[in-house]
């Protein structure tokens, strides 16, 4: 029946690839109940803990938004930009891997990517070769972040299964492991596609002046900063450091019994709340940020498909365990594989952590190997339709970025295999020395 199940699932996340949105967890919602009627499954646990810390970490990030302060990022990322425009395919990256960092989700890259574009085509520079490897990331710094909802999943699914893993274990390990694979995708891009002056076709369409007052009409107008973005960003900075702090001495300053997943959550509120409190904004604007609306469609998505993927995995977990617990205790690293095949389809690496780490811990595979391997939870690049991606297609006025003919072949697959692949090597041999001692 397993494979029924899985057929389900499949033709769940299929039709939710096509509505997208918050349609992936009500479809979700709705397989759970296909399970318990038709087929008479016990529901499994919706991850509710995760839900949670996103939520915390989704309310101070949207206040930080609503107080100016996410754009404040944005423009000391846009000086240091235009400040050295021959690095672009470096500098274009870094600055969106680190947005991913600081605010906990990838969909801080939107306000860059017309800049990069900007920067890339001013100095003769092939647009694609910033833009895609950028938007790869803006995704790839979620596993480095130590407030995003990936590493929530790991500490929370770790503290059910009874292990000593914390916060700064995860980020020894996924902060230079993605750093040095993002570095990799954007060395590989530096050479990649024509010189826009070599560049027969694009020479052509040059010649059509509506393409090229297409091309060249770029809105470079900085935005006028609200005066309390920088009280919304000095706190919320201070409050990230505080969850590190409090990572790195757990043990001496959480009371007993007080898990650190649990602390991210009244954290995170708590450094929201100070930001209202300090520069009077509006609640209002907080719930209508585009980085709520992100989130809060993120948490739908995670509880449909999760609470799905969960129900099917308990109900035929002795079946999985015996068909592949002889590879996995051969071959750990296979796991990598397996988590890449899963967020191919799902749009969430929370998501795919959360379905996948349970049955990692079950099928008895070392912590250093899963820690090691997380990077390789990101795999949506595969289908170019996440929002980043066709956002960088868009501004890509020059038509360099894009979806290719056959669809596979299109911009963000090299920088994304590349990057993805390098970090989860390079992240799990770090992994090995760190847990070793």
């Amino acid at each position: 029946m397993f494979w029924v199940h899985l057929l389900l699932l499949l033709v769940i996340i299929f039709i939710g690839i096509r509505y997208g949105g918050v349609a992936f967890g009500l479809l979700g919602g709705l397989g759970v109940a296909v399970l318990v009627f038709a087929f008479g499954i016990k529901p499994g646990n919706p991850p509710v803990s995760v839900m949670l810390i996103i939520l915390a970490v989704v309310a101070a990030s949207a206040t930080l938004e609503a107080t100016g302060g996410l754009s404040l990022l944005v423009k000391y990322a846009e000086k240091l930009l235009r400040k050295h425009p021959e690095y672009i395919v470096y500098l274009g990256p870094i600055c969106t891997f680190s947005l991913t960092v600081l605010v906990g989700t990838g969909h801080s890259v939107y306000p860059l990517l017309p800049v990069i574009y900007d920067v890339a085509y001013k100095n003769g520079i092939r647009p694609e070769r910033a833009l895609a490897v950028s938007t790869v990331a803006s995704q790839m710094g979620i596993t480095a972040s130590p407030i995003a909802a990936a590493a929530a999943v790991v500490l929370a699914t770790a503290a059910d299964n009874n292990l000593d893993i914390n916060l700064v274990n995860i980020l020894m390990v996924t902060i230079p492991a993605t750093f040095i694979g993002m570095l990799t995708a954007a060395t590989w891009s530096l050479k990649r596609g024509k010189d826009l002056d070599k560049d027969e076709d694009f020479q052509i369409k040059m010649k059509d002046p509506e393409f090229r007052r297409e091309v060249e009409d770029i809105d470079s107008t900085s935005t006028e900063i609200a005066s309390t973005g920088k009280k919304g960003l000095t706190v919320f900075l201070l409050g990230i450091l505080a969850v590190i702090i409090l990572a790195l001495f757990n043990k001496h300053l959480l009371p007993e019994g007080v898990t650190m997943s649990v602390a991210i959550q009244f954290m995170m509120l708590s450094v929201g709340a100070i930001i209202v409190l300090m520069t009077n904004i509006s609640p209002k604007t907080i719930v209508n940020s585009s980085v709520f609306i992100a989130g809060m469609t993120a948490v739908i998505t995670i509880f449909g498909i999760a609470w799905m993927s969960d129900t099917i995995i308990s109900y035929n977990k002795p079946y999985l365990i015996g068909l592949i617990s002889e590879m996995v205790h051969l071959y750990p690293w296979t796991f990598a594989i397996a988590m890449f095949l899963v967020s191919m389809f799902l749009k969430s690496q929370a998501a795919v952590l959360t379905i996948m780490l349970p049955l990692g811990f079950s099928l008895g595979i070392p912590k250093e190997v899963l820690i090691g391997v997380l990077p390789s939870c990101y795999a949506y690049f595969f289908f170019p339709f996440y929002p980043s991606d066709l956002a960088a297609i868009s501004f890509d006025r020059t038509g360099t970025t894009h979806i290719g003919k056959y669809v596979l072949n299109h911009s963000f697959m090299f920088p994304g295999l590349i990057g993805v692949g390098t970090a989860t090597v390079i992240g799990y041999f770090l992994a090995q020395i760190i847990f070793l001692n």
